[in-house]
């Protein structure tokens, strides 16, 4: 089993995660996005829209998923984590995490109000490899 430095070694090279969030109806929902922005302990950060449908069902239904994977000519690697998701508005983080390119997504700049910081906090998770799966905890 990796440890847990090597497993967010493996994420921060990644450029795509996938986030995971719960419907209304209890279904999971995915979708691909940019690689978080900020890993910090067991939080990793996330950009996005506020008025998009994600949004709501983590303000609903904080219980969230993310997974990152790397596809190599002769080996698959995944790592899922399990835990839960927060819509953050704060201007401090949202500034942190600001890039000069997000213009393209949110005109008005780091205080446009269609601008957000989603934080994910892991909990768990599963490692994939070489044809082997473990899971571990990542609770102190």
């Amino acid at each position: 089993m990796k440890t847990k430095e090597q497993l967010f070694e493996f994420i921060a090279k990644q450029k795509t995660a996938f986030i995971a969030s719960v419907d209304a109806d209890g279904f999971p929902n995915m979708k691909a996005m940019f690689a978080p922005r900020k890993i910090h302990g067991n939080s990793f950060y996330f950009t996005t829209n506020t008025s998009s449908m994600r949004v709501q069902q983590y303000i609903d239904n904080p219980k969230a998923s993310i997974y990152f994977f790397n596809k190599g000519r002769f080996r698959y690697t995944g790592v899922m984590l399990i835990g839960t998701m927060e819509v953050l508005q704060d201007a401090e983080i949202k500034k942190e995490i600001w890039r000069a390119g997000d213009t393209m997504f949110y005109r008005q700049g780091v205080t446009d109000p269609d601008y957000c910081v989603l934080k994910f906090t892991a909990e768990k998770g599963r490692y994939y490899s070489d044809l082997k799966t473990e899971s571990f905890s990542l609770e102190n």
